[in-house]
């Protein structure tokens, strides 16, 4: 393996596991740590921009897949922009949801 492909995939991991927290935060209606907020990584920021966020590191990761790694993707590029697009809508609802309820007042 070249040395190219091994920091694209140095990348690609580092990108991945960045997606994890945010996400994962984000559809747990949490505020979370992004570049976004004040002071710049340490200020919290809200759920959505949490999932915008980290699906943006998962979406990095895949272009960088891509484009290094052409053969080894699936070639049915519109079939993951759906997925991606579900994911999407999907992660805003659950984020938007789950940050009203967290932040509301305690349920009995």
């Amino acid at each position: 393996m070249s040395w190219s492909a091994t920091i694209a995939y140095f990348f690609v991991g580092a990108f991945f596991i960045n997606a994890i927290p945010h996400v994962v935060q984000g559809l747990c209606g949490n505020r979370f740590q992004t570049p976004f907020a004040t002071p710049r990584g340490v200020g919290e920021s809200s759920a959505v921009v949490n999932v915008i966020w980290g699906l943006a590191n998962l979406a990095a990761a895949c272009v960088l897949l891509h484009v290094f790694f052409p053969n080894e993707l699936p070639p049915r590029w519109s079939l993951c922009m759906a997925a991606g697009i579900g994911a999407l809508a999907m992660g805003l609802f659950l984020a938007s949801h789950f940050g009203k309820v967290r932040s509301g007042p305690p349920h009995p």
